[in-house]
């Protein structure tokens, strides 16, 4: 596996506040709520060298999501907002740093603690 990593997020929200914090490139997609898992391999049929991600909501969608990566991609990283926050987009900046920087991203320097 190379060094090229995406992270899945379920909306464009949280696609903007994981890029504010993020101090590399890091491609980031959105699933846009609920996929199929054809869609899903669809969606990241190009990534399949990258070392995926999946840092989705602590809901039922959230859920519903993770298991069809489990299913669908076994090799996928998941990574978890604490379920306080319930969502991604309302997850503070320094808790997703943390979060991202225990998974060996690079931080932007303003966002670690």
């Amino acid at each position: 596996m190379n060094d090229d990593k995406v992270i899945i997020v379920e909306g464009g929200q949280d696609r903007k506040r994981l890029a504010r914090i993020l101090a590399e490139p890091v491609d980031i997609i959105c699933t846009n709520g609920t996929v199929s898992a054809y869609r899903l391999e669809e969606l990241l049929a190009p990534y399949e060298q990258h070392e995926l991600f999946v840092l989705v909501d602590a809901d039922e969608s959230g859920d519903k999501i993770r298991t069809l990566f489990k299913q669908e991609f076994p090799d996928a990283i998941h990574l978890y907002t604490e379920k306080v926050y319930r969502e991604v987009e309302t997850t503070p900046y320094k808790v997703l740093a943390t979060i991202l920087q225990d998974a060996h991203f690079n931080i932007l320097p303003e966002f670690l603690t």
